[in-house]
This record gives structure tokens, C-alpha cells and sequence, in this order.
């Protein structure tokens, strides 16, 4: 978004319209599992890769929506534990927090100054997206108002 270069091609998910056979975990324990995950702090995208990785009961979980036909935000919203703030949103606010703090240590560091523009402008583009559903409808990012909301 804020550079000349192009994206790099990653790997993407099989083509694919059901769980496998070896993974056989029954739905209302994934769901009982994410909601223990939610409950301990994790992020959405942290709580699939420990179901991929760890699974439920020692059974691997490939792919959430797949084993249980919601994904894992819907899963949390319906057991009333997903986060105040969208995980991606959340984590550009930790960045821009981070690198002000650094610019008020390190003035004369350019570089880190032209990525905490480029950080501020992507949390006002995103703001404006999730305005009114995720965020409050009055929210202006400011950096007093995201270092007082990552405190929450």
C-alpha cells in the first residue's frame, strides 16, 4: 500500500468443501475450545493456529469454518467473547503507539517517522471502515485515545 514493490505470492488454502476424515472433532467441542482460548486472551488468529497446531483433545483442527460451518469471530460473537476492537485494527494501534514512543526518544529518525505516517494513515483508512459496526461512531484516532484504549 505505502511502497513501489508488489506483493509476494503466498500459498493458498486447498480447494476444499469438507473436513478431512482424520480430523474428526465434534463442532461443540471446537467451539467450547475457542471460547477457553477467547477467555485466556488470545486473538482470533492466534486461537486458529493453536487449533491447527495443538487441536482439541490432541486431534488436529485443520480449518475452524470447516469443522463447525462459522468462523472463529462468529463463534466468539455468539458466546459474547470477541474483543472491543478488530484484531487488525488493534494491532496497527500497538504499532503507531510503539514507534511514538520511539520518535519522542529519537527525533531525527526519519525513516521511523515516514512508517508512523504511513501507520496513522492506515488506522484512519480501517476506522472509517469498521465506523459504526466494530468502533463507536464518534472514534478519532488519536494517540492518547489508542494508548488508552490498548490499556483496556
Amino acid at each position: 500500500m505505502h511502497t513501489r514493490r508488489r506483493g509476494s505470492s503466498g500459498s493458498d488454502k486447498p480447494a476444499t468443501d469438507e473436513n478431512p476424515e482424520w480430523s474428526d472433532v465434534d463442532a461443540e467441542d471446537i467451539e467450547s475450545r475457542v471460547v477457553e482460548l477467547a477467555e485466556q486472551g488470545e486473538d482470533p488468529s492466534v486461537i486458529g493456529i493453536k487449533l491447527r497446531d495443538e487441536g482439541v483433545k490432541g486431534v488436529p483442527v485443520p480449518d475452524v469454518k470447516l469443522a463447525t460451518g462459522k468462523k472463529i469471530t462468529e463463534i466468539l460473537e455468539e458466546h459474547d467473547a470477541d474483543p472491543d476492537l478488530p484484531e487488525d485494527l488493534r494491532n496497527l494501534l500497538a504499532r503507531a503507539v510503539r514507534l511514538r514512543e520511539h520518535m519522542a526518544e529519537n527525533g531525527q529518525d526519519h525513516q521511523n517517522k515516514r512508517a508512523l505516517q504511513n501507520t496513522e494513515s492506515k488506522i484512519r483508512r480501517l476506522a472509517d471502515y469498521y465506523r459504526g459496526d466494530e468502533i463507536d461512531e464518534d472514534f478519532v484516532y488519536t494517540y492518547e485515545n489508542a494508548a488508552e484504549l490498548l490499556e483496556e
